[in-house]
């Protein structure tokens, strides 16, 4: 038998952001409504927001200007070349971008790779945290964002990148 699922949901600039995890309190996914694969509430998912009191103060300091890095245990569940793009996108910094074939050169795929690389991004199922957002096209175009282009042009000036 599978852990239950837990989840809140946490009020911010971008709408109500949907946060689940395990038991252990250990991230699995932040979603926002409307967002293209996103999650949503389910039978038999547990309603928890004291397993996300860490996370909620962590976005609201986000949100505040006083956080660039998230510090948050995270566990996903992709193949290993979805992993490797998701933790390639760990290391773009606060306020910074970076195109689809950096990314794809930095987990050492090649240039035909880029779509599969721009496919993982767009799977990435903790939006904000793991910093999708920062990922914009070659010639400079604000491209895909499973949370809507408004989005992530939204943190982008957040960050000071946009």
């Amino acid at each position: 038998m599978t852990a239950p699922t837990h989840w809140t949901e946490i009020d911010s600039p971008l709408g109500p952001l949907l946060l689940t995890a395990g038991p252990d309190g250990v991230l699995t996914s932040l979603s926002v409504p409307g967002q293209k694969g996103g999650r949503t509430v389910r039978h038999g998912w547990r309603h928890d927001p004291g397993l996300f009191r860490e996370a909620g103060q962590q976005l609201a300091a986000y949100f505040a200007g006083d956080l660039k890095e998230f510090r948050l245990p995270l566990r996903t569940d992709g193949t290993a070349f979805r992993e490797k793009v998701w933790a390639a996108l760990d290391d773009v910094p606060y306020g910074a971008t970076t195109t689809y074939g950096e990314i794809a050169a930095r987990i050492g795929a090649s240039r035909a790779a880029v779509r599969a690389v721009g496919g993982a991004i767009g799977a990435n199922p903790l939006l904000v945290v793991r910093p999708c957002h920062r990922v914009i096209g070659a010639d400079g175009a604000m491209t895909g964002y499973a949370g809507g282009l408004e989005r992530k042009v939204h943190l982008l000036r957040h960050e000071g990148a946009g």
